[in-house]
């Protein structure tokens, strides 16, 4: 296979390995140590994508994380695709498949395509909002296409087949960055004994050193940097980590690092190993030599195919022997683009002409473009590029920078390559991740970072400012020195190979290059590439009243999505505050955010995935469940027993058959998920008077109280029983699915409101399983195996003793959520299965009966029991829930939800509140979650006036029954209500007490 943009020589690549990979259905070959960006360029291939918003042909741009343009799918399979993968960052491995990620039939002739003709004046910054207002019926349809032109990728279908790792480091020295300042820096750092991880983004360190012209110690830069990584492989404390993104920095100096272990090997990792790797690390000290962005200057046209970086272009002739043309034209405003000039001249490629804005540029480099022939064209711009879908030529024009202007009709010349500079912009993004705002430095029209606060960072190199090579050399050694010296080790000196020195003249400040034509009349010029954010949208917008920084920002999309900036914000920037009349600095700039570049969820989730993510928990008597035929549902984590079939039985006769067991003679249910927490200390009493509703200190040893939790907004958010097991210690029980947001609810408080209370707490969730027997024959079972006195008197309603039953030591509770006689058997874990065996045969007279938890709902709620997220929603009090027993309003210290509970809305009367329904049609139920009406004749919209909590048919009673909230419910005892349904048939229904089954609760008080 041919690859005609190669060069027959050069490059860090290895040409005796050729590597076949797919694009967009074609075939191409490239070579190991391409990148896919240079392999795609090698073959000539053009169009990488179309545009975000105006479906333009777009071709590749840059060399590194700033590429906005090709931003890939990678992947064969639906499970191991791939989104927006930069095909810079993309190393190339045999049998790649790549594609792009718009374009309709194809990304070289999308019919989409249109609209980048005419966009300009179709879609405007706020289109969407001024556009598809109205009719409102057809804001789905507008909704539809509109979700189909937006986005970059396609997110995988099947189960990814690769794992992903998380790792938690300490370090007393972090680099971030592993060009000339980053090695510098480590060395330096790794040298004093200290701690050191070297983190950089590319698939080699080196940094711009891979591909520079310049030397050091008259020797070519990439040998230093050979000597520098084999120097810190032997130091036993520093750990180098490639193809590694530090993408956040957080409080503290902690760093997400995101390294792709594997992407360079094939589509898939190799067995046992891991893709990616998220290191989380606590720094003592960050040293961030992140470098620099190379700005493009924005002038017309300057997103069609064969516009490039001048770095860019210099990073693929001379790291990957790639020449993406035959024919440069180079448009800058500074001396270091001339190094792509004198590349571009030892890779027998021909230099058509120079534009540089400068009046009498003179600069080392500058002077060798005019010994070696180059036409340089000064105080001269690009100001449009010529060609659809690539390249064909170049308009260059005299301008004055100052007034804006051009000055000259200028020439057309033709071209099949653009490569524009317009200066440096350090990449100040990490140092932003915490809020910090970056400072403007004249000298170099570029922001830096501004000072570190509490961050424990120090900055060097292109990011600190600092440009020249031997410069920064000098400024990464002493930042490496620096920062280990503050993280307690000695600080080292060192000797640092010597750059040459070169005259280098000043830059001119150009951010947007004038055209012959007003701004919003000119050919487009693209300011944010991946966002098709123009020059004319940014001055629309200003136009517009969007003065701020970030109103600029979210009102034209400048800076959004995975570029973050990269390119475009300065020139942005620049020239919103031309448009305003302001400087840059008083503009400002954009606040970047975690993270730096994207991050596969993979690499998020790391092994928290499937059953690590979200572990099923059984409890003691699973196995028992399983072989007595048990059906289940998800409550929280757990696997409780839904209802136990039998000869065939449906949900609805299982549940029937298990009602009546329990209201005739004796159920059991297994009730071990409930959460459990143990609750000590010399203030535990006075705790629980906080945190619940309700008054505990004068409940006794022996005895258990019910109460409410509320938010600090006065809603219920939990429920249950808590035990007085001594003076000082509490057994406290919640909901299965509240448990561990409970137990962090009172972490939190006690932590953070009342630090000086003594009281501790102890999930013990898992530590005892609770086995609780229902029904008017559960005193004769239980009293058959064990040895705790049962009677009425010596064991009343609501407390609970110790004993054996069956042999094991055990706390008994006496309380009851069915309404009939009920205990609560409560055994260490390690017995349970052994005494739930044991209470299953002695139940065999008794006609004992295993039940679920969905007779157990029906059971509650024949009795007007509430569970906490059926019958409540985070919006009802307990006096909604007619619940006002359960209210110490006399408390001396205000319980939490008190003052929520007391405010002026939440003592309305026509508050939703809980009542009882009883329909009509007796054999009708009612669908829980079912809206209520007063008149059912109403037209569309309806009057709602609640909803249905709970709903079932009663065997007990012989008729269904509902629990719901009704505004003003409590006192409309007797009144209709009605439940319109989809189907258009309605069902009526009596407001009545929400307690329908042995109101004075004589069952459970024998």
């Amino acid at each position: 296979m041919s690859q005609p943009n190669r060069l027959s020589k050069g490059g860090r690549i290895d040409r005796s390995q050729p590597l076949t990979f797919t694009f967009n259905g074609q075939s191409y070959q490239g070579y190991a140590g391409d990148s896919l960006a240079a392999a795609l360029l090698a073959n000539g291939v053009d169009i990488v994508g179309r545009s975000f918003k105006y479906s333009r042909p777009r071709g590749i741009v840059a060399a590194g994380a700033e590429e906005p343009n090709a931003i890939l799918q990678i992947g064969s399979t639906p499970a191991t695709q791939v989104p927006n993968v930069r095909a810079t960052q993309q190393a190339l491995y045999a049998g790649l498949v790549a594609g792009s990620t718009n374009g309709w039939p194809s990304v070289n002739t999308d019919l989409m395509g249109i609209l980048g003709k005419v966009g300009g004046q179709m879609m405007p910054p706020g289109f969407y909002y001024k556009t598809f207002m109205y009719p409102q019926n057809l804001w789905l349809t507008y909704e539809k296409y509109i979700r189909k032109a937006a986005g970059l990728g396609r997110a995988p279908t099947e189960t990814d087949p690769d794992i992903y790792d998380h790792m938690n480091r300490h370090c007393d020295v972090l680099v971030v960055g592993a060009g000339p300042a980053g090695l510098a820096a480590a060395l330096a750092a790794g040298r004093s004994g200290a701690r050191v991880i070297l983190a950089d983004e590319q698939e080699e360190f080196g940094g711009s050193l891979l591909d520079t012209r310049e030397t050091l110690d008259g020797k070519p830069a990439a040998e230093w940097v050979a000597q520098a990584i084999a120097e810190l492989e032997k130091l036993p404390e520093v750990t180098l980590l490639p193809r590694a993104t530090v993408n956040g920095y957080h409080d503290h100096n902690f760093l997400t690092i995101h390294q792709r272990l594997t992407d360079h090997l094939g589509e898939t990792a190799p067995m046992g190993q891991a893709r990616h790797r998220v290191h989380r690390v606590r720094a003592k000290r960050v040293v961030l030599a992140a470098g620099a962005h190379e700005r493009p200057l924005v002038y017309s046209n300057n997103d069609v195919p064969g516009n490039m970086l001048a770095g860019a272009v210099s990073t693929y002739v001379r790291r990957y022997g790639v020449a993406p043309g035959k024919e440069l034209v180079l448009s800058t405003n500074n001396d270091y683009a001339y190094r792509l000039v004198l590349d571009w001249l030892d890779a027998g490629q021909k230099v058509v002409a120079v534009a540089d804005a400068r009046s009498n540029p003179r600069g080392a480099w500058v002077e060798e473009a005019r010994a070696r022939g180059v036409r340089i064209l000064t105080g001269s711009a690009v100001i449009e590029a010529r060609g659809s879908k690539r390249v064909t030529g170049a308009r260059i024009c005299a301008i004055d920078v100052k007034a804006h202007k051009v000055t000259s009709p200028g020439e057309v010349v033709d071209c099949d390559l653009i490569a524009s500079s317009g200066g440096y912009s350090p990449v100040v993004h990490l140092a932003s991740h915490l809020g910090g705002k970056p400072t403007w430095r004249e000298d170099i029209l570029a922001f830096v970072p501004g000072e570190g606060g509490f961050q424990k960072r120090i900055c060097a190199g292109a990011v600190n400012g600092v440009f020249a090579l031997g410069d920064t050399l000098a400024d990464g050694f002493e930042a490496g020195a620096k920062a280990a010296a503050e993280a307690g080790f000695k600080e080292v000196t060192g000797t640092l190979p010597k750059a040459e020195k070169r005259h280098e003249e000043a830059t001119l400040a150009l951010f947007q290059v004038p055209h012959d034509k007003s701004t919003a009349r000119a050919p487009k010029q693209f300011v944010d590439l991946q966002n098709d954010v123009t020059s004319a949208g940014i001055e629309l917008a200003t136009r517009e009243g969007f003065e701020s920084v970030e109103h600029v920002k979210r009102y034209t999309a400048l800076g959004f999505g995975t570029d973050q900036g990269k390119l475009g914000n300065i020139n942005g920037l620049a020239i919103a505050a031309r448009s305003l009349g302001i400087s840059i600095p008083e503009m400002g700039t954009t606040m970047f955010r975690p993270n730096y570049t994207p991050v596969a969820f993979g690499a998020v989730a790391g092994r928290h995935c499937g059953h690590l993510f979200e572990p099923k928990r059984y409890t003691a008597m699973q196995r028992w469940h399983l072989a007595n035929g048990a059906e289940f549902e998800d409550v929280g984590q757990w696997k409780r027993p839904w209802y136990f079939p039998r000869n065939g039985e449906d949900l609805h006769a299982a549940v029937a058959r298990e009602c009546k067991a329990v209201r005739e003679s004796v159920g059991i249910l297994d009730a071990s998920t409930l959460g459990k927490i143990d609750i000590q200390g010399p203030d535990a009493r006075e705790f629980l008077n906080r945190v619940y509703t309700n008054a505990w200190t004068k409940l006794d040893v022996g005895k258990a109280r019910y109460g409410l939790m509320c938010k600090e907004d006065g809603m219920v958010m939990d429920d249950g029983v808590t035990a007085c097991l001594a003076d000082n210690h509490f057994l406290m029980t919640t909901t299965t699915g509240g448990a561990a947001r409970i137990f962090e609810w009172l972490e939190i408080y006690h932590q953070t409101e009342w630090p000086e209370l003594k009281v501790y707490f102890t999930s013990v969730t898992d530590h005892w399983a609770t086995m609780t027997l229902s029904g008017p024959n559960s005193r004769k079972l239980l009293a058959e195996v064990t040895d705790i006195d049962l009677d009425k008197d010596a064991f009343p309603f609501m407390s609970w003793k110790e004993g054996l039953v069956g042999g094991v030591p055990a706390r008994v509770f006496r309380i009851s959520f069915t309404g009939e006689l009920s205990y609560e058997v409560n055994v260490q874990v390690d017995y349970a299965a052994g005494v739930w065996e044991k209470l299953i045969e002695a139940g065999k007279k008794y006609n004992l009966t295993p039940y679920g938890t969905e007779t157990m709902h029906v059971l509650r709620a024949e009795k007007g029991f509430i569970i906490v997220g059926q019958d409540t929603d985070g919006s009802v009090t307990p006096d909604d829930l007619d619940m006002g027993w359960a209210v110490g309003r006399n408390k001396s210290f205000s319980w939490i939800g008190w003052r929520g509970m007391n405010r002026e809305d939440c003592l309305r009367e026509d508050r939703k509140q809980l009542v009882g329904l009883k329909p009509l049609d007796p054999n009708k139920v009612l669908p829980e979650g079912s809206q209520l009406v007063f008149d059912p004749k109403q037209s569309i919209p309806m009057t709602m006036v609640g909803h249905v909590t709970s709903s079932y048919m009663s065997a007990a009673m012989g008729y269904s029954f509902a629990l719901a909230v009704v505004r003003g419910g409590l006192k409309r005892m007797g009144q209709k209500v009605f439940a319109p349904l989809a189907d258009g048939s309605v069902i009526e229904a009596e407001i009545v007490s929400s307690v329908f089954y042995d109101p004075k609760g004589e069952r459970q008080n024998v």
